[in-house]
C-alpha cells in the first residue's frame, strides 16, 4: 500500500478509513502544524499513537487520566529507571493496584485523544509504512476504527461551520453590555473570559489557555451566540490600506488622465 500526499488532498478521516477497509497493519506518519504524528494500526485496528512532543507512557498515560498521583508517579519515574511501559504494567496488575482492562481502556482514551487532535490538520504530508509498527516497550491496543471515523467526520463538519464562523484568530474581543452575572460557563470558558482584551488576539488567548484552534472557535463561538462579546481588530493593528486608482484625487485630472489614456490606446 503505497500511501503518501498531502492533507489538502486527503483529511485524515479518509485515511484512517482506507486503512480500515485494507486491514492494513503498519505506521501513518504525518507532518503538520502539530508536530509529527505516529499512528500505528495491525490489520486495520488502532495499536498506537503519539503526536507530537506528547509523553505517550504508561505512567503519564495514567497520571493524566488521574489513575497516579504526582507523588507515585515521580516515584515511578525516578524508581524504575528504564522498566517497559509492559513491565511497569505487570507490576500494577500484579499488586492489585489496577487491572488489565482499566490499563487497556486508560490507553485507548489516550490514543482516541491523539487521534482527535489529528483531525482539525489541514497543511501537512503523510506516509504509510508498511514495516514500522509501535515502540516495542510500548503497550499495544486493538481499537475498532469505525467510531473514531464517524466521530473525525462529525468534527471535520464542525470545524468548517467554526471557520466560516470564525475565520481569523488574528482578530480580538470585546465584552457587551450584556452583564456578566448569573452564567453558567465551564472552567475553559472562564478562562478565555478571564482574557478577554481589545489588546488580546484570540490566537494569543488560545496560546495562553494551552488549547487548540478547534478549542478556541468552539468557546469563542459560544460565547458570541450568548452575545457576550464581538469580535473586534486588536488595538494597535495596522489596517493596510487600499491602493488607489489614480494618482491624483482630482475628478477633472482624472478625467483627463483617462482621455489620454484612451486616445493612446487607439492610436496603437
Amino acid at each position: 500500500m503505497a500511501l503518501r500526499g498531502n492533507l489538502r488532498d486527503f483529511t485524515i478521516t479518509q485515511l484512517l478509513n482506507l486503512i480500515n477497509l485494507a486491514y492494513k497493519t503498519g505506521t501513518l506518519v504525518v507532518e503538520g502544524p502539530g508536530g509529527q504524528a505516529f499512528i500505528s494500526f495491525r490489520e486495520g485496528k488502532l495499536a498506537y499513537a503519539r503526536v507530537g512532543q506528547d509523553d505517550g507512557s504508561l505512567a503519564a498515560v495514567l497520571h493524566k487520566a488521574n489513575k497516579l498521583t504526582v507523588n507515585q508517579y515521580r516515584a515511578i519515574v525516578e524508581r524504575t529507571g528504564k522498566i517497559s511501559d509492559k513491565e511497569l504494567g505487570l507490576l500494577l496488575i500484579n499488586a492489585g493496584y489496577l487491572t488489565q482492562d482499566e490499563i487497556l481502556a486508560n490507553l485507548q482514551a489516550h490514543f482516541t485523544d491523539a487521534i482527535r487532535r489529528l483531525f482539525t490538520w489541514v497543511e501537512g504530508l503523510f506516509r504509510f509504512e508498511n514495516e514500522m509498527l509501535p515502540p516495542d516497550d510500548r503497550i499495544n491496543v486493538r481499537l475498532n476504527l469505525e467510531n473514531i471515523i464517524i466521530e473525525g467526520s462529525r468534527q471535520l463538519r464542525e470545524w468548517e461551520q467554526l471557520q466560516d464562523e470564525i475565520p481569523s484568530l488574528d482578530m480580538a474581543l470585546k465584552f457587551t453590555d450584556r452583564p456578566l452575572k448569573n452564567l453558567n460557563l465551564s472552567v475553559e470558558e472562564w478562562r478565555v473570559v478571564s482574557f478577554i482584551n481589545p489588546k488580546n488576539s484570540i490566537s494569543q488567548i488560545a496560546r495562553t489557555n494551552k488549547m487548540s484552534d478547534l478549542d478556541i472557535r468552539r468557546i469563542v463561538y459560544g460565547l458570541l451566540q450568548a452575545g457576550l462579546v464581538e469580535i473586534v481588530r486588536p488595538e494597535g493593528m495596522i489596517v493596510p490600506q487600499s491602493p488607489k486608482m489614480f494618482p491624483t484625487q482630482d475628478k477633472e485630472e482624472q478625467k483627463s488622465l483617462v482621455n489620454k489614456l484612451i486616445g493612446r490606446i487607439r492610436s496603437l
